[in-house]
């Protein structure tokens, strides 16, 4: 029998398919290879048999992620870099993402004009309120393995709590208003059903280093930028890293033809990639 693995408990898995939810162990050949939450598995008595994977995310761990959802809001102050490098994280993994504006009852038309302005050209941006129900057009995205992301307290529980009618225990951290950072609380991973999909509420996604779970080099970074490559061969030298001198794309941000936060949050991301320590 076949069937995927939608949640983990130490080494007890819960497998569904057609027939419904089962609890498995592995057997001794899956225990070596590792089971993950996301994985297909063929199974009697025991997890038998872990199919390839389309991709393994480390931090959460989770396999074969079609999509992400990568949730903003005006409040709590949106970190452009985590944005971007979760978008640049998904195009390693071969993830389509999402970008989901929520809280759009509180978000000014400033914010969301701004943000359009930047991404819109080249990534999906859908616009909702968990709050107040509105949720039609995220529904419509899900399909096949879906995974949310983004700050804390943007609310990507309350997304999942809307979604399911409070159906599911998922646990909602308050906005801290001394400092304006969310408090995280998702704590495992697990995949919840919806229609013909599956939507995954994790707790690897607030802070994402790419240095350290990728093996992206500095020079090829601008690459995953869509809105510089035009500028690209501008540079005077092939070698540019578009940190300064005679180059197509800082001249494009001193003319306002890319936006400033995305440079700054691509200078902020190069200089991690650079401090990377090989040994």
């Amino acid at each position: 029998m076949q069937g995927i693995v939608i949640s983990k408990n130490a080494d007890l898995f819960t497998v569904e398919n057609e027939g419904g939810e089962k609890k498995l162990k592995p057997s001794g050949k899956t225990k070596s290879t590792g089971i993950f939450v996301g994985d297909n598995v063929e199974f009697d008595e025991n997890i038998t048999l872990v199919h390839p994977r389309k991709n393994l995310l480390i931090r959460p761990p989770l396999a074969n992620v079609d999509k992400m959802f990568i949730v903003i809001s005006q409040k709590p102050m949106i970190e452009f870099s985590l944005l971007d490098r979760l978008l640049i994280y998904c195009k390693i993994n071969a993830i389509t993402p999402v970008i989901v504006i929520n809280k759009i009852d509180i978000c000014s038309s400033e914010f969301i004009d701004n943000i359009e302005k930047i991404y819109e050209k080249y990534y999906k941006i859908i616009k909702i309120s968990a709050k107040n129900n509105i949720l039609e057009d995220f529904e419509d995205e899900i399909e096949g393995i879906t995974v949310l992301a983004g700050q804390s307290a943007v609310g990507k529980s309350s997304i999942i709590k809307t979604l399911f009618k409070n159906e599911i225990s998922v646990e909602i951290g308050d906005l801290s208003k001394k400092i304006e950072r969310g408090k995280q609380t998702t704590r495992l991973v697990k995949l919840f059903k919806f229609k013909n999909g599956f939507i995954a509420d994790t707790a690897g996604f607030s802070l994402l280093n790419l240095a350290m779970v990728t093996s992206l080099e500095p020079r090829e970074l601008c690459l995953y930028y869509p809105d510089f490559l035009e500028y690209i061969p501008k540079c005077k030298y092939r070698s540019c890293l578009h940190e300064g001198g005679d180059c197509g794309v800082l001249n494009a941000v001193k003319t306002g033809e890319i936006s400033r936060q995305r440079y700054e949050s691509y200078l902020k991301i190069l200089n991690e990639l650079k401090s990377r320590k090989t040994y």
